[in-house]
Order: C-alpha cells, then structure tokens, then sequence
C-alpha cells in the first residue's frame, strides 16, 4: 500500500495541474515572488535559543515564514512533489556556504572552484509513522535533489542514509525545547556498515527541511560522532572531541537490520543505491576518522532549507 501510495504521488506531481506552493497562483510550481523568498538571500548561520548542547554550527536557506513555510508544508504534508527541486536547490545553497565557512572551499562568489572532496549527505530519520501517513519521505527527497545540484557545481556529492531510530519517540509537536531534547536523547543510531561509510567521506553533512529546537540535529550529531569515534583504527592516536565532520538534515526510515544506502546517480527516491567501496576510493581523501580533532578548522556543521526568523539574530548578549 505504502508503495501505491508513493507510485500516485509521484504520478499526481507530475500529470495534475500545478499552483504555486507559496502563494496558491495558478500554472506555476513556484511564482517569481516565491522563489526569490526561498532562494534570494544567501544562506546564513543560524542559532536555535536555547542552544542544545552538542548542536553543530547550522545554516539556513531562509527564514520559516509566510510564503517559504508554505512551500515547506506543501511539500512534507500535501506531497506537492514538484518543490521538491527548488527545496533541493535552497539545501544545496546552505550547504555549501556551511562548508565553505567551515573551511573546505569556497562558500559562495568569485573565488577558486569549490572543493573536489566527496560530500555525503546525511538523511536525519522521521518517525516510521510519519513517513507512511504521508507517503513519501520529504526529507530525504530534498536531500537527493540538493546532491544532484550541488553535482552540477562541481561539487561530488552523494546521500547516505545511515541514521535510525532505534527507539519511539513521541510527537515533537507541543514539546518545549527541554522536552524535545529529553523526547530524543538516545533515540537515533548509525546503522552497521554506516560507520564505514561516514569515515570514507571527504565531507559528511546531516541535512533537513527545517531546524527548529535543534533537539534533532544535536541527537543525529550525537549518533554520528560516536559512529566515526567507533571507527577510527584502535591505537589511533587523538584528542578527546568532536572528528573531522560537516553536519546538516534529511531523513530515512529504518529499522533493525536495515542496511545502510547510498544514493548518487539520481535524485529520483530510491535509485543508484550502492555499497560504498573501499576506503578512500584512490582518491588519496583522508578518511574523515584521522582528520583533526579538536582543532582550529575542524568541521561539524548542519545545513537546512529554513530556520525561525528570530534563529537568524547570532550575535546575542
């Protein structure tokens, strides 16, 4: 059932007349006004208040209000499929100038081609309830499309979904920041061989549509660090910290014993899915397990497609 569900959304985005997911206009997927709200800014860093302990440094596409909260809904809850490109394209934006700040290459203008390092995106994991009322997974749906363009920069990019919910958690909505934080804590893991995969890459970012709390990407950072800390080569020497990564969101659903996938040829859901292959692919990449630890350059950031208006103001008292 979950499969003809997904079969007609895709079919209904693609053959039904289109409006606007902003606005509602009629014979557009998104209106000139619309997609200047979604893409016309350049990404920035934001923060969530309170700041969750263990929270990667975020970037935003832009602000969750009006027409770009209308698009994200249409989008997640009504499965207006044909956004899912214009959202990837925004992700992809974010993350981006997430790595260029970290360090990486260049965030965005002029300047020297951006970095040829693998880039893994990585699909933070809705509730198993969730995906199947909807009938499709929004998240990681934006998170392929952002890979496909980030490719067309120039920048290798794939998506991994190697994060689980290994237990229930209850519905965020209604739930404080400490709530939430408690409601997650523990709740997430990397599936087995998905420890590999993260320390294979060039650059990992955990993606999502939205940041709000930042309960959720502080849990799927949790589950990530202590995927590549497991990793790293007994003996290997380092320092107490966080490893060498880049952070942002995305889901899959998965289970126990679910097998982790990566997706690099298509941004159509479920497609070019492959193992990874050996370590550093004779790329001459270091693998993410020996880059540094606790110093001066080292990357742990989020990208998402928007944020709260007020998450933008980062120089607080």
């Amino acid at each position: 059932m979950e499969s003809v569900r997904r079969w007609w959304h895709d079919l209904s985005g693609l053959v039904l007349p289109a409006e606007c997911g902003g606005c509602g206009t009629a014979r557009t997927v998104l209106c000139p006004e619309c997609r200047a709200a979604l893409h016309g800014s350049t990404p920035r860093r934001v923060r969530p208040h309170p700041e969750p302990l263990g929270l990667p440094a975020v970037h935003a596409a832009a602000p969750y209000a009006d027409e770009v909260r209308a698009v994200l809904l249409a989008h997640k809850e009504r499965g207006a499929l044909a956004l899912t490109r214009p959202l990837g394209t925004a992700l992809a934006g974010a993350v981006r100038v997430g790595v260029g700040e970290a360090g990486w290459g260049e965030g965005e203008g002029e300047g020297p081609p951006p970095p040829r390092r693998a880039v893994l995106l990585v699909p933070v994991p809705s509730a198993p309830r969730s995906t199947r009322s909807r009938g499709h997974d929004p998240a990681r749906r934006i998170a392929l499309a952002a890979a496909s363009e980030l490719r067309r920069w120039g920048v290798p990019a794939r998506v991994a979904a190697v994060l689980r919910q290994r237990r229930s958690v209850a519905d965020q909505s209604g739930l404080n920041s400490r709530q939430r934080l408690g409601n997650l804590a523990g709740a997430l893991a990397v599936v087995a061989g998905g420890g590999r995969l993260l320390g294979d890459a060039g650059v990992v970012v955990l993606v999502d549509d939205l940041v709000t709390t930042g309960a959720s990407l502080a849990e799927a950072a949790r589950a990530v660090r202590a995927a590549l800390e497991a990793e790293r080569p007994a003996g290997t020497p380092g320092t107490p910290g966080t490893p060498r990564a880049v952070v942002g969101r995305a889901g899959r659903e998965g289970g126990e014993g679910v097998v982790a996938a990566v997706y690099e040829g298509s941004a159509r859901e479920g497609r070019g899915v492959r193992p990874s292959g050996a370590r550093n692919g004779g790329t001459g990449q270091v693998p993410v397990w020996q880059m540094g630890v606790g110093q001066a350059g080292d990357l742990l950031c989020a990208a998402v497609v928007a944020a709260p208006p007020d998450a933008f103001e980062i120089n607080r008292n």
